[in-house]
């Protein structure tokens, strides 16, 4: 993760540990480690930090590698499509929201520069590395079942907001292409699901990419609120 200029990074460890579950309740994935294996739980904080940031602060910009993945606990982000934060602002982030993604799953650089808006006080960032999910064979930090949750979540989420885009723009040729992207039909709770949730998040995140090239970020009134935990971790 860069550092930039005010950036104020907290370690994990410095907060009470209730005050933390109570930030990270919001966030449907980490309320579901929690209640699956509180140990698991644990170990994803090992990987992770707050970060404060003041109006106008930049949290990422178009073109970094960085690879973290980031959930706004508090305030409102401002996302630009440009690096230098010229034109119009193409999409809010609110509390409760992942960004950063797109980067980690197709391992390119930041495809926008997202800002504190300048309206809010401050923004509250928790940044996790999340690089343990990419190893799928592995038990350890993460547990199989952790990475499920991470990668059902993941793919839910980019499914929905492909749905989205299509429903929207019905005639585009993007239109159909995420469908092509097969649904896993075999053993539940199994390396092979994890597996083709891997590739079928990656391959959802390409798509998502391209419907942003081609229109911009989807504006949260179109949303209509994130699918929550319960849309996902059930489905069989």
């Amino acid at each position: 993760m860069w550092v930039f200029p005010g950036m104020e990074i907290k370690r994990i460890e410095k907060f009470d540990r209730h005050v933390i579950e109570q930030l990270l309740f919001a966030i449907p994935f980490f309320k579901a480690v929690r209640a699956f294996d509180y140990s698991q739980f644990d170990a994803l904080l090992q990987y992770s930090r707050l970060i404060v940031f003041r109006p106008g602060e930049v949290v990422l910009r178009r073109g970094d590698g960085d690879q973290s993945l980031y959930f706004l606990l508090k305030g409102r982000l401002a996302v630009y499509a440009d690096e230098g934060l010229k034109g119009q602002v193409v999409n809010y982030i609110t509390p409760g929201e992942v960004f950063g993604d797109l980067a980690r799953l197709t391992h390119r650089p930041r495809s926008a520069t997202v800002v504190a808006d300048e309206e809010c006080r401050e923004a509250l960032v928790f940044s996790a590395d999340v690089s343990a999910f990419d190893n799928l064979e592995t038990t350890h930090p993460l547990s199989q079942q952790t990475k499920l949750l991470y990668y059902r979540n993941t793919v839910h989420n980019l499914r929905w907001k492909l749905e989205v885009y299509r429903s929207q723009y019905p005639q585009d040729e993007l239109a159909e292409r995420h469908r092509a992207i097969k649904l896993y039909m075999g053993p539940k709770d199994t390396l092979e699901e994890l597996k083709s949730l891997h590739g079928q998040a990656r391959d959802l995140a390409d798509l998502l990419l391209a419907w942003n090239s081609r229109f911009g970020a989807i504006y949260p009134e179109l949303l209509g609120g994130e699918p929550q935990l319960e849309d996902y971790v059930h489905t069989k």
